[in-house]
């Protein structure tokens, strides 16, 4: 007898551990509600079982009554065999074939990018009574170049793959990734575009020009005319905007926002440790920022645009891929959601979403809650 209600048993177990991870640790931003009747139904094939818990004015649980995030849905997530994971084995290359586009999109960036380096940019008239703000010394590089990566793709991936982990949720993965990108390749090509296009000498260009601090300039224009080496002087022309701070803040202000969404930064309650920790990659780009000033590489200027710039994209990629933090579901990205109301109203996700699933009827088990709440929310606040 014992076992032949095994399979069921094991089931109710999950589910009592499921609400147990609800509370105490799965991430699930909403209003805190009570319920005043909890019943729970379980069938499958060849069982069913039922039972209902009386009232518990101790019993809550971090559950939203907007926007369809419901305990009917984190628990279609939490069925037996867990026939609703998102992970990359399972949909990581749905999720990719679906989004082929945007990846191939990506790719272009990157070659519009590389042109953009490899073409000469424009030379700006420099003449000898100009030289006086830009004959600072020729320094190296307190961040050098190959740690931009590092710092503005490499250490935000690391914490969506640690999200990742954690919640086993491939499309918070996926986009976050592919947002994160989008912002850095983005703010990239508008950044190299500018500099080719403005030809700013940077504040370091003289010793550029002139390695052996000897001016030479044209007899009727009075433009400068360069003893030194080619690439040097090149890169000498490409002081505005700052290509470190706008990847920095390209990629950094993502995480920010990213970090906003996943810790609840603007739920109302005041914590302002939160805040900290939302501003601490934006800190680290400043200070990206702040060497270049330091190391004449360039003007204030360069930096503020840089910054604004790489801020800008990395905004806009975000919001197209997530909710804005302060919103209910901000924790999540918008397929995640869609997917979600898809199975609320019983449809299978089609391949135009994110969602794509290809779920199947025959091995699904049912799993039905239904919850009887106050009728006004104004019963909650008195509850809490």
């Amino acid at each position: 007898m014992i076992n032949h209600y095994q399979p069921t048993i094991k089931s109710l177990v999950d589910f009592l551990v499921s609400i147990v991870e609800v509370y105490y640790y799965w991430v699930i931003p909403g209003n805190l509600f009570y319920f005043n009747h909890f019943s729970f139904v379980y069938e499958n094939s060849k069982h069913s079982l039922s039972f209902s818990l009386p009232p518990f004015p101790f019993f809550r649980l971090p559950i939203t009554l907007e926007h369809h995030t419901s305990l009917y849905q984190y628990l279609l997530l939490k069925m037996p065999d867990n026939q609703l994971a998102h992970t990359l084995r399972s949909h990581g290359a749905q999720l990719a074939r679906i989004h082929m586009l945007d990846w191939l999109i990506l790719f272009l960036l990157m070659a519009i990018d590389i042109v953009l380096n490899v073409i000469e940019p424009f030379h700006r008239f420099v003449g000898k009574n100009m030289m006086e703000d830009l004959m600072y010394p020729l320094k190296g590089n307190t961040v050098p170049f190959w740690a931009v990566p590092f710092i503005a793709i490499l250490l935000p991936f690391c914490v969506i793959l640690i999200c990742y982990f954690i919640r086993k949720d491939v499309y918070d993965f996926h986009h976050a990734t592919l947002g994160l990108l989008f912002s850095v390749l983005i703010t990239s090509v508008i950044t190299d575009a500018i500099k080719d296009g403005v030809g700013r000498p940077r504040p370091d260009f003289f010793w550029r020009c002139f390695p052996d601090g000897k001016g030479v300039f044209h007899n009727v224009t009075g433009d400068v005319l360069c003893t030194g080496f080619k690439n040097v002087i090149k890169e000498g022309h490409k002081s505005f905007p700052s290509g470190h701070t706008s990847w920095s803040f390209a990629g950094l202000s993502f995480l920010s926002w990213y970090l906003s969404g996943k810790i609840r930064c603007f739920d109302r309650r005041g914590h302002v440790a939160k805040l900290c920790i939302v501003f601490s990659p934006i800190l680290v780009a400043a200070m990206v920022g702040v060497s270049r000033v330091d190391d004449y590489w360039h003007h204030w200027q360069d930096v503020f645009a840089g910054g604004l710039i790489g801020l800008l994209v990395a905004s806009f990629c975000y919001l197209q891929f997530f909710p804005a933090p302060y919103h209910t579901n901000g924790w999540g990205p918008h397929a995640y959601f869609h997917m979600l109301e898809e199975l609320r109203n019983g449809a299978q996700p089609s391949s135009s979403n994110v969602g794509t699933l290809a779920l199947r009827s025959t091995h699904l088990e049912s799993a039905r809650v239904e919850t009887h709440y106050d009728s006004e929310r104004s019963e909650l606040g008195h509850h809490r």
